[in-house]
C-alpha cells in the first residue's frame, strides 16, 4: 500500500500538468471532476408526455438507419458531426441524443456538453430500450 500512494501522487500530478498544457484536456478533467454519476443520462422509463413533448430528440445513428424508423419528431445529426453542427442544437429545453443502444449517442452527448450544451442528455438503452421501457411513445 505504501508504494502505491506515491505512484497515484506522481499520476495525479501528470494528469494535472497534461491538463494545464492542453485546453481540451482541461477541459476533459474540469467536465469529469464535478460531473455526477446521473449528469447526463435519460432513462426511457422517465420518457412520461410531459418529458417527451418538451424535449427535443436528436438521433445520432447513420442517415439509413435514421431513415429506417426513429423517434417521432426526432432530427437526424449523426453522432460525429455534433460538434460541427452544434449551432442546431438549442441551448436550453431539454435535448435527448439516442442511437440504438446508447453507445455512440454517449459519445455526441459527452462532446456537447463538453463545448457547452449542458442540456444535452443521452437516452439510455436508445431507440432499443425507448421502443422496450418508454413511459410514453406516441
Amino acid at each position: 500500500m505504501t508504494r502505491f500512494i506515491p505512484v497515484l501522487c506522481a499520476l495525479c500530478l501528470a494528469s494535472s500538468a497534461f491538463a494545464d498544457e492542453d485546453p481540451v484536456a482541461e477541459a476533459i478533467v474540469d467536465y469529469m471532476d464535478f460531473a455526477t454519476y446521473e449528469a447526463g443520462i435519460l432513462l426511457p422509463a422517465q420518457l412520461e408526455k410531459d418529458v417527451f413533448e418538451a424535449a427535443m430528440f436528436v438521433d445520432t445513428r447513420d442517415a439509413e438507419q435514421f431513415e429506417a424508423g426513429h423517434i417521432p419528431g426526432a432530427v437526424h445529426i449523426e453522432w460525429r458531426e455534433v460538434p460541427t453542427r452544434l449551432d442546431e442544437i438549442p441551448e436550453t429545453g431539454m435535448v435527448v441524443f439516442y442511437c440504438n443502444t446508447g453507445t455512440l449517442s454517449s459519445q455526441a452527448t459527452f462532446a456537447a456538453r463538453l463545448l457547452g450544451r449542458e442540456n444535452v442528455v443521452v437516452l439510455q438503452t436508445g431507440l432499443r430500450g425507448w421502443q422496450e421501457t418508454a413511459a410514453y411513445k406516441p
